[in-house]
């Protein structure tokens, strides 16, 4: 039986199936795509359809996708978490900047804050660690907004499980997100450390940025279940491990139904088996 609600932070119960808003931007996370009319009603649409994990960052846009959520959700449900996401500064379609320095990180929490027009943010996470400044004080200024009750909880995206054993020396860590997905196991080391904590682990790219949607074995394990191989690819990460938190974006409505749809994919042993086996870097499943 898979439990498909994850205690984000140990306090917030969300569906281990969220909905990331990437998507609802234009090519390289730039500016908008289509009307923006179009946005609003699918993410309004995922909140009916019972997501209560929204996923974002202050760069998606730059700050469009914030905005969207603000405009379609506020106020939000009770239920609804939101995440968003800060540190890294965005000057054109393909240039990304990583910003770590304290007042920095303050800055663009406090206008995601207004940008979502919340109080606090449910999880705001350090988008990149900045090479360039010392770990211990970036997640210093995270912990100085979380002591301030502007930051419910803390995340980190892109790390190491050694740099998370570090960051946990810092300050209490209640969400990672990396690549994952059934050809990209790289961060097996991470996903047992978040087992272990009571981390949760949202995986970026759990489709394989579209790849799994086009892969023969999911094809064919999707077929025995009467399903689709992206469906396929989403139930095996929520039967990998249940700190796993997948939250897949689109911004069509037929394609967050299929997403959402995934949830009620049941696999089997032998199809693991079969899937496990498509990266060298499989593992036992929790």
């Amino acid at each position: 039986m898979i439990d498909h609600i994850f205690p984000l932070g140990g306090d917030l119960p969300v569906g281990r199936l969220g909905y990331g808003t990437a998507q609802l931007t234009g090519p390289g996370y730039w500016g908008p795509r289509g009307d923006p009319a179009d946005a609003v009603a699918v993410l309004r649409r995922a909140v009916e359809r019972g997501v209560t994990l929204i996923d974002t960052a202050d760069n998606y846009g730059p700050r469009l996708a914030e905005e969207l959520i603000a405009e379609a959700l506020h106020p939000y449900p009770e239920h609804l978490v939101i995440a968003t996401k800060g540190g890294v500064v965005r000057t054109s379609d393909r240039a990304w900047h990583i910003d770590g320095r304290p007042e920095h990180l303050r800055a663009a929490c406090e206008a995601s804050l207004k940008r979502l027009r919340v109080d606090t943010v449910d999880l705001y996470q350090l988008h990149r660690l900045d090479p360039g400044v010392p770990p211990a004080e970036q997640l210093g200024a995270l912990g100085e907004l979380r002591a301030e009750g502007k930051i419910r909880h803390i995340g980190l995206d892109t790390v190491t499980a050694e740099q998370l054993a570090e960051a946990l020396t810092s300050a209490p860590v209640a969400a990672v997100q990396n690549r994952y997905h059934l050809r990209d196991r790289a961060s097996e080391p991470l996903l047992t450390l978040c087992e272990e904590r009571g981390i949760a682990f949202l995986p970026w790219f759990p489709l394989g940025n579209g790849t799994l949607t086009r892969d023969p074995v999911c094809a064919s394990v999707a077929a025995a279940h009467g399903v689709t191989p992206g469906q396929v690819a989403l139930a095996w990460l929520l039967h990998r491990s249940p700190v796993l938190c997948p939250t897949p974006g689109t911004g069509s409505p037929a394609h967050l139904e299929e997403n959402l749809a995934a949830a009620a994919v049941r696999l089997t042993d032998s199809d693991m088996t079969r899937l496990d086996a498509l990266s060298p870097r499989s593992a036992p499943r929790a």
